[in-house]
Parts: structure tokens; C-alpha cells; sequence
């Protein structure tokens, strides 16, 4: 046996070349699809045959399955997309994820493209450092191509030899004379490569490049296919393992799929391939059959393998398409609703993870900071509830703020942390960037805001203990003020909802300059009520102390709205008072 340690490594490298293109491939094209995917993702709302065309182009364009399920995955956990809805997407994902094969096979295998691949680096390479980002992206996709084929070039080089190394050829030989069951253990093997590499179409390059070099048989690399569907579902299980009940149905919903799948062909799999393999010899027109040894025949076993991918998958949508119904109950009664906790949605966005396209990865975070919005008009209600409604629950009330409160600091955490996380390693473009920065700036103001509601709840809970209240007129004064405030932070919580060049500022200016000019109002009639005794020195303590907090809450409110718009206005508001920057 002449295979060594240091050959093992120069496999292990060429693996790691072909995984490295193969990532560098699928992140540009998702960079310079950018908005474009956007739109594609919005067409999953309508039904699941338009879910199906959706889960297809998505995994076409991002190459990568993974990408496409675990985003579905963390839609439905963050209720954008229903349970139902999503399956379309996954049926489709796995059409989608069989374009790799045929990318290998055709390119790897019928023609010498290393080549061409090494010219189109040549070519392209000069352009990473471009400044223009859209040909920037275009140039590390075709890098990322190049790559790719000249790591599976590696890993042909790098697979033994079967004349030189027969003790291999034995072993393998040896699980594989036992007819179906030799097709059960190789599903098995298909199912730990795909884990092992964590990416499909590393393991069905693996699988090709195996069948091509003579180490297994068509019959054997087929099952291996069926067994990288059952693996490449493992991903957007674990990304649900922290979602809701809705991400866990969407993912197990992509496991029984695949494995319902992979059970009905090996039932019919010996037929099947024989029609492949009738097929590979008509179009190639070629009278060698694929299940020989011969070098003509694993030519065209790699093709063959291809289409079986691809016919599996095709197959599989077409008749599972009209029992989804029946599989969703199934899986709804596997994984039943536990409550109300499991319908919290906090941090939903996040919770899967980075996505590997920096567009929707930042979508993602703008749909969280939406939720901090809400949370902010939650806790304005019950603040609002705290000061006014003498049948109000002060202690109950007291820690709804609370927890509030200690969920925006964490929010404020893991969104600045995400947004960390997507810029790391990442080459975006400006506008990316800035808009990014304005996101830092719209959570931290939000959580300062959450911070003076606390602050005012807890001012208002020692002014109940101390039996001291306002008189009528400085309620209905505070009224006005907290019902201004509350338009305000409802106008916010719908410029953040939408894109920057869409937020209009004229709006959130004149309900800023109405709380201003309340403050001051309000602020003058505390005085003369203090000077003509109309409430003791405590209450009015209290008074003006609350209205300065709230008036504050406004200019933080009016920072959101600048940074949802992506501007930074050229006056400052301390207090209230407006003073040139």
C-alpha cells in the first residue's frame, strides 16, 4: 500500500480548497443578487406552489441549500412566514441544491475547465479591488468559481489510486457486496459526509469524484445522494433548536421530507436507476452502460448521478406535494404548541444566526429593532397605566416594567452584537455600512428610552407610597403630554418598518416640536401652581421631574426616526432647546 499520512493531508487540503471556493462562490453571488433576493424571498407568502419556484431560485442563486431552508426557518420563527408556507420553500431548496452536481459533473468531469478556471481568476482577480462594489462582488464570485473546480481537480489528484492501492479497493469492496443492505450502510456513509463537511455539495463532490476514480459503483454513489438529502437537513434543525414551535415544525417538516423521500426510492431504486441509466446512454448516445467499470462508464456515471439527484428531488415534490397537508398535522402532533412562551418572538430574527448574505442579514436586524419598537410602546402603556389608573396593579405593573426593561437591555446586546457579527469579514458596500451604524445608534437610544421609562415608573410607585398626587390640572396636563408622546413613538415604530429613503422626517419633526412646546407650556404652569400653594414641593418635585424625562424620551425618539431615514440633522435638541450643531 502506497498511500501515506502526508497524501491523506493533500485530500484533506483539497477538500478544504474545494469548501473554501465553494463558500467564496455562494457569498458573492448572494452579495451581488442583494436587493434582487429580497424580492425573490417576498414571493413565499402566496402559496406553496409559488413556494416551491421561490425555494428554487433562492438556492440557484445563493447555491446553497442550507442557506435557503435555515432562512426559511428563521422567517417562520419570527412569524413572517407560516409553518405551511414555508414548506414550499424547502420542497423547492432541494431541487435547487441539485444545479451543484451538474455544475460538477459537466465541468469536473466531461471537460478540463481548471484551465479555463485559473484563466477566469487571472482575469477577475484584478477587480477585488475595484471600487466600485457590484463588479467587486462579480469578481469574487468568479474567483470563488475558479476555486472551486481547482480544488476538485486537487481532490481528483489526491484520491488514491485503485491499481496502486488494491488494499482500499478490498475494503470498500467489502461492504458492498451485499446487495440492499450495502444501500442502506452507503445512505448511512452519504448522511455522515454531509455532517462532516456540513455542506451538501462538498459531500456530493466527494461522492462524484469517488464514482469517477472507480472506489464505488453507481448503484453505491446513489444511495450516498439519498443519504447527503437526509444530512443537509441537520443545519436548519440546529438553527431551530433556539426558535420558536414554529421554526421546529418548519425543520423537522425538511427532515421527514427528505427521509419520506429517501424511503420510497429505495423501494423502487433498482428500477429507477436502470431507467437512468437507459436515459445517460440515449443522450450520450452511448452503448455502455453506466453500472461497468470502464472509464467511458464513470464518465457518464457522473452525469448519471447527477440526474438521479435531480430526478429524486423533482420526483419526491411531485408526489408529496398534495399530502403536505397530511405531513403538517403529522408534524404538528410530533411538536405541539407548548403555550403562549412558545409564541414570545423576542429576538426571533437573530436567534438562527448570521445569515451569509450581509442585504438580508440586515433585514433581519431592522425587523428586530422593530420589535424593540414595540416592546417601547408596551412599556409606554403600562407606564401611562402606572400614573393614571388608581385601580392599577402598581406591584404587577412595577414588574411588567421591569422585565421590559431588562429585555431591552438584552436586546440592545445581542442586536449590536449581530450587527458586529455580520460586518466581520465582510466586504459590504457603503451604504451597508452606514446603514448598519444608524442601526447601532436607533438600539441604543432605544434602550435609553426604556431605561427613563423604568426610572419614571419607579419615581411614580414612591410618590403612591408617599400618598402625595397631582392636582386635576397637572393630570390632565401630563395626559396631554404622555398622549403626544404616544403619537410620537407610534410614528416611529412606522419609520423603522420601512426603508430609509422612505421615512418622511417632516411628520416626526412637528410631533417633536408639539412635545417641546408642551413641555414648556406645562413647565410655566408648574411654576405659577407652585407659587400659589396648589400642591406641596414633593408633588411638584415629582411634576417637572416626569415631564423632563418624558420630553427627553422625545429627542430620543426623533434620533430614531433620523437614524431610520439614515440622517443626521444639522440641529441638535438638548432639552428641548434647538442650537446649532
Amino acid at each position: 500500500m502506497s498511500y501515506s499520512l502526508f497524501d491523506f493531508l493533500q485530500l484533506v487540503g483539497s477538500l478544504g480548497i474545494f469548501i473554501f471556493g465553494m463558500k467564496i462562490f455562494s457569498e458573492a453571488l448572494q452579495k451581488v443578487a442583494g436587493n434582487r433576493l429580497k424580492a425573490i424571498l417576498g414571493g413565499m407568502t402566496r402559496n406553496r406552489l409559488t413556494g416551491v419556484l421561490t425555494g428554487f431560485a433562492t438556492t440557484s442563486i445563493t447555491q446553497s441549500s442550507t442557506t435557503t431552508t435555515v432562512m426559511a426557518v428563521s422567517f417562520v420563527n419570527a412569524g413572517l412566514l407560516t409553518f405551511v408556507q414555508s414548506t414550499g420553500v424547502i420542497m423547492g431548496a432541494n431541487i435547487g441544491t441539485t444545479i451543484t452536481a451538474w455544475l460538477v459533473a459537466l465541468f469536473g468531469f466531461k471537460f478540463q475547465i481548471t484551465p479555463i478556471a485559473v484563466a477566469v481568476i487571472g482575469v477577475f482577480f484584478v477587480f477585488l479591488f475595484s471600487n466600485n462594489s457590484r463588479l467587486r462582488n462579480i469578481a469574487e464570485a468568479m474567483v470563488g468559481f475558479g476555486i472551486l473546480f481547482i480544488g476538485l481537480e486537487f481532490i481528483k489528484g489526491a484520491v488514491p489510486d485503485i491499481r496502486s492501492n488494491p488494499e482500499m479497493l478490498a475494503f470498500l469492496d467489502g461492504f458492498s457486496d451485499y446487495g440492499y443492505l450495502s444501500l442502506l450502510l452507503f445512505v448511512v456513509v452519504g448522511t455522515v459526509l454531509t455532517l462532516l463537511t456540513q455542506s451538501s455539495s462538498a459531500a456530493s463532490a466527494i461522492t462524484l469524484v469517488m464514482l469517477f476514480e472507480g472506489w464505488i459503483s453507481f448503484p453505491i454513489a446513489a444511495a450516498m445522494i439519498l443519504g447527503e438529502n437526509i444530512g443537509t437537513t441537520v443545519t436548519a434543525n440546529l438553527a431551530a433548536m433556539v426558535g420558536n414551535v414554529h421554526a421546529k415544525r418548519a425543520a423537522r417538516f425538511h427532515l421527514f421530507f427528505n427521509v419520506i423521500g429517501v424511503i420510497w426510492m429505495l423501494l423502487l431504486i433498482y428500477p429507477v436507476l436502470n431507467l437512468i441509466d437507459i436515459s445517460i446512454q440515449f443522450f450520450t448516445d452511448s452503448s455502455v452502460s453506466v453500472f461497468t467499470n470502464s472509464a467511458e462508464a464513470r464518465s457518464n456515471a457522473t452525469l448519471a448521478v447527477s440526474l438521479f439527484h435531480t430526478s429524486f428531488n423533482v420526483l419526491n415534490v411531485v408526489l408529496l406535494f398534495a399530502f403536505v397537508p397530511w405531513l403538517v398535522r403529522l408534524i404538528e402532533y410530533i411538536q405541539p404548541d407548548r403555550g403562549a412562551s412558545d409564541e414570545e418572538f423576542h429576538l426571533r430574527f437573530i436567534s438562527t444566526g448570521v445569515m451569509t448574505s450581509p442585504t438580508l442579514a440586515v433585514e433581519q436586524a431592522q425587523k428586530e429593532i422593530q420589535q424593540f419598537t414595540g416592546i417601547i410602546e408596551k412599556m409606554h402603556a403600562s407606564v401611562h397605566e402606572l400614573l393614571f389608573d388608581p385601580a392599577a396593579q402598581s406591584d404587577r405593573l412595577m414588574e411588567r416594567i421591569h422585565k421590559f426593561e431588562q429585555a431591552t437591555d438584552q436586546m440592545e446586546i445581542e442586536i449590536s452584537d449581530y450587527l458586529v457579527r455580520i460586518s466581520e469579514g465582510a466586504n459590504m458596500e457603503h451604504d451597508l455600512t452606514e446603514r448598519m451604524r444608524f442601526m447601532q445608534t436607533m438600539i441604543n437610544d432605544l434602550e435609553r428610552v426604556a431605561d427613563i421609562y423604568y426610572q419614571i415608573s419607579k419615581i411614580s410607585v414612591k410618590m403612591h407610597e408617599a400618598e402625595t398626587d397631582w392636582p386635576e390640572e397637572a393630570r390632565a396636563e401630563m395626559v396631554l403630554m404622555m398622549d403626544a408622546l404616544r403619537n410620537a413613538i407610534a410614528n416611529m415604530h412606522i419609520n423603522v418598518s420601512k426603508e430609509p429613503e422612505q421615512v418622511n422626517l417632516d411628520h416626526a419633526l412637528v410631533l417633536e416640536d408639539a412635545l417641546d412646546k408642551l413641555r414648556d407650556n406645562f413647565r410655566d404652569q408648574h411654576y405659577c401652581r407652585l407659587e400659589r400653594g396648589a400642591y406641596s414641593t414633593r408633588a411638584g418635585v415629582v411634576f417637572i421631574d416626569v415631564l423632563n424625562r418624558l420630553e427627553r424620551i422625545g429627542d430620543h425618539v426623533l434620533n430614531v426616526n433620523e437614524a431610520a431615514a439614515g440622517k443626521r440633522l444639522k440641529a441638535m435638541r438638548i432639552h428641548g432647546q434647538k442650537q446649532p450643531a
